[in-house]
């Protein structure tokens, strides 16, 4: 069992849905309004295109705080990250040149132009796009069963839409290898994601704190790498307080460092090298690799630095919109990089052998104390931004069983995406101290922050193009110049990272490798569970057999009775049964069911059911992976309560019955509560017999130490140690 949230209104039964406000049904459209803060009120159509822009264009001004916090702040350690040698004027044109179009092809074209399109229901990430090819092509995340729906309409569609798929779609469906290594695929880029959230703050505060010793050289790096260490752990240790206190200076914090660096990046253009933007010309490049060869080649685990954090374009797609990361990115970060960037190099080219401190030496004396202070700001919220977004990652994660359970809070009100888990947290801040101080030049931080930077961006591109051929039917000759475009360019950059993995670039890969085995461990044995409890389900008759026999006594009390399974009843069930020989007056078969979409409307969150038998329920609570998880011991169990009580009385105004049956339901259920309740799940073990494969063997013997070492269930719902009932069984594998 998972953690269940609190329904936002009132419940959904099998037969009609109970909506109080009307609100509640709209959700998905104010989703980007909950983030501004603000609603627009329907007057004219011209008023509400005229407001719908100033929304679009504020949302746009708070992106830079929260999306392009690593990609903005890059110029502080590309040049410091690249192992030249002796550089000439042409090796610096030539890298800017690599540089503006790596800018312009992946940041501006890829992200802003192709990958915003490919959102799931508003969300966007890698984990969305896996999603939604799961469920276009109509298939769970392991086995070809088609997921389940409550909605005759929407197996219909489904049906038609499996009929129609591609050829690819339908190798899928047969291959159980194609869907396990698209799920491997999909969970090592969650993954990189996870090793950015402890790379980023790491290079960010310690490249903006090694400004510190310019103007006082006596200072050893040593020192520099103690007080970046100092500011993480603080800046971690903040992290249960949340940021809404202090996350309206973010975007003023970005704003004022993307406005600064390309006035700098101007001054140093006038000023160094005027024509810099000759390098423009593609032919550029090509002289940089004739000239360098290998070494060129070698160069590029330093110039992809350039596009770190532009993942976080798509990423972070669902707590704003379309428009207003493309609008910041085209007209804000794009322009500043590309000023900033040209900028060092104009410096560089008349001060070659700076580039160890391609930043700072090329900030002019007067302005040098402020433009540091706002480095350091910019660096800390930088590393916020992906602190958090690593929250969430772990979050969602957890909620669709990919992950052992681990504790996860809400640190606002009002902001139901600002998460903190306290495990993640001091496991975050322990890598990250570790990193610097073992690690702590920039050069090797930079070979690691290479890899998880150009993988995330290889399987996107993997991705997107699944998605451009399953989902969208792109033409096969677009699909072939998107490809081989990107492919190309990201492998050939993968190539070169990889070449720096003796020399720190092991370290996120060997992070992203571990936590992807893990998911994939979990997710598989959680897997397995779920089709032993298919196979081996208690029916409904099977179950009033069960309480036919004369041994088996109706107790007093309300029971909430956890299962995996929607059509039918867990084994534990009739184990629970056969050895205590008694159930509750009035059980309720519990399944938290979570969807691979985002957002499960309110209305829609709790499905409740009468199974035949008298006292004997079925309920199903819907979550989406963005979902909040908020509800706790009473809560849940009023709510669960409230919505059977309507359920019953529903049904009594559709259906012919007699009030006093519907009456005494009623009453037995109050009663019932009022005698007590528990929660009784099952506390399953696998046993892993000789006729195992290998590959079984060894994924579920590691699916039971991670079982046997993660939080339990029930204590997430928030149910009290007395109400709670563990029924011990072994399934065989």
């Amino acid at each position: 069992m998972d953690h269940p949230t609190q329904p936002d209104s009132p419940p959904v039964t099998e037969y009609e849905v109970f909506v109080v406000d009307d609100s509640a049904t709209n959700g998905r459209l104010n989703h980007s309004c909950t983030v501004n803060g603000s609603i627009i009120s329907p007057d004219t159509d011209n008023n509400n295109k005229g407001k719908g822009r100033w929304e679009t264009l504020i949302l746009a001004y708070k992106t830079l705080g929260v999306v392009f916090g690593g990609l903005v702040t890059s110029p502080l350690y590309v040049y410091p990250s690249m192992h030249l040698k002796s550089p000439t004027e042409d090796d610096y044109l030539g890298i800017y040149s690599i540089m503006f179009w790596t800018l312009s092809l992946i940041g501006v074209v890829k992200y802003a132009s192709i990958a915003l399109k490919a959102d799931d229901q508003g969300e966007g990430g890698t984990f969305a796009l896996y999603s939604s090819l799961c469920r276009n092509m109509n298939i769970g995340m392991l086995t070809s069963r088609p997921e389940n729906s409550s909605s005759t309409l929407s197996r219909s569609l489904l049906d038609e839409g499996t009929e129609k798929q591609s050829r690819l779609a339908k190798f899928f469906r047969k291959s159980v290898v194609a869907r396990r290594v698209l799920l491997f695929i999909a969970m090592l880029g969650t993954c990189m994601v996870i090793g950015d959230g402890i790379l980023t703050p790491a290079i960010s505060v310690l490249s903006a704190m090694d400004g510190i010793r310019a103007p006082f050289p006596s200072l050893s790096s040593s020192v520099v790498e103690a007080l970046s260490a100092v500011v993480l752990i603080i800046l971690f240790l903040l992290q249960k307080f949340g940021t809404s206190r202090v996350s309206f200076l973010f975007s003023p914090i970005m704003g004022a460092w993307t406005l600064c660096t390309p006035l700098v990046g101007i001054y140093s253009i006038i000023h160094y090298y005027p024509s810099i933007f000759k390098a423009i010309s593609p032919h550029y490049i090509f002289r940089f690799f004739w000239r360098n060869g290998r070494e060129g080649w070698l160069l590029l685990g330093g110039t992809v630095l350039c596009i770190t954090g532009s993942e976080a374009l798509f990423a972070d797609l669902g707590h704003f919109n379309r428009s207003s990361i493309q609008i910041a990115f085209l007209f804000t970060i794009y322009p500043s990089l590309v000023l900033t960037y040209a900028g060092q190099t104009a410096y560089l080219i008349r001060n070659p052998n700076d580039h160890d401190d391609g930043f700072y030496k090329f900030i002019p004396k007067t302005i040098y104390w402020p433009i540091f202070i706002i480095a350091t700001l910019a660096a800390t919220v930088a590393s916020q931004s992906l602190i958090s977004a690593t929250f969430s990652v772990i979050k969602q994660s957890v909620v669709l069983d990919y992950f052992p359970r681990v504790k996860v809070v809400h640190t606002s009100a009002s902001k139901e995406g600002e998460v903190y888990s306290p495990e993640v947290n001091y496991i975050l801040m322990i890598l990250c101290v570790v990193v610097i101080l073992i690690f702590g030049d920039g050069k090797d931080i930079g070979n690691a922050f290479g890899v998880v930077v150009s993988l995330v961006m290889l399987i996107t591109t993997i991705l997107l193009t699944l998605v451009m051929i399953i989902i969208w039917r792109t033409p096969p000759m677009l699909v072939a110049l998107y490809f081989c475009v990107f492919f190309v360019m990201e492998g050939v950059y993968v190539s070169a990272v990889f070449t720096k993995i003796p020399e720190g670039g092991w370290i996120p890969f060997a992070i992203s490798f571990i936590l992807a085995l893990i998911m994939f461990g979990w997710f598989y044995g959680r897997q397995r569970k779920l089709e032993y409890e298919l196979t081996h389900k208690i029916t409904l008759d099977s179950l009033g057999v069960l309480l036919s026999d004369p041994s088996v006594q109706r107790v007093p009390g309300l029971c909430f009775f956890y299962t995996n399974i929607q059509d039918g009843l867990t084994p534990t069930l009739g184990h629970y049964i056969k050895n205590m020989k008694s159930l509750h007056q009035v059980t309720m078969f519990t399944t938290l069911r979570y969807l691979l979409v985002p957002k499960v409307a309110p209305h829609e969150r709790i499905v409740v059911k009468k199974l035949g038998l008298k006292g004997v329920y079925g309920c199903v609570i819907q979550y989406g992976y963005a979902d909040p998880l908020n509800l706790e011991g009473d809560d849940f169990v009023s709510q669960l309560t409230n919505s059977l009580q309507a359920h019953i009385q529903n049904c009594s105004g559709r259906l012919p019955s007699n009030p006093s049956e519907i009456q005494e339901e009623i009453s037995d259920l109050e009663e019932a509560r009022s005698a007590g309740v528990v929660h009784v799940r099952g506390k399953t073990r696998f046993y892993i017999g000789h006729n195992c494969g290998w590959f079984d063997r060894i994924m579920l013997a590691f699916y039971e130490v991670l079982h046997s070492n993660c939080r339990s269930a029930v204590p997430a719902l928030g149910v009290p140690p007395p109400q709670r009932i563990e029924v011990g069984m072994l399934y065989e594998a």
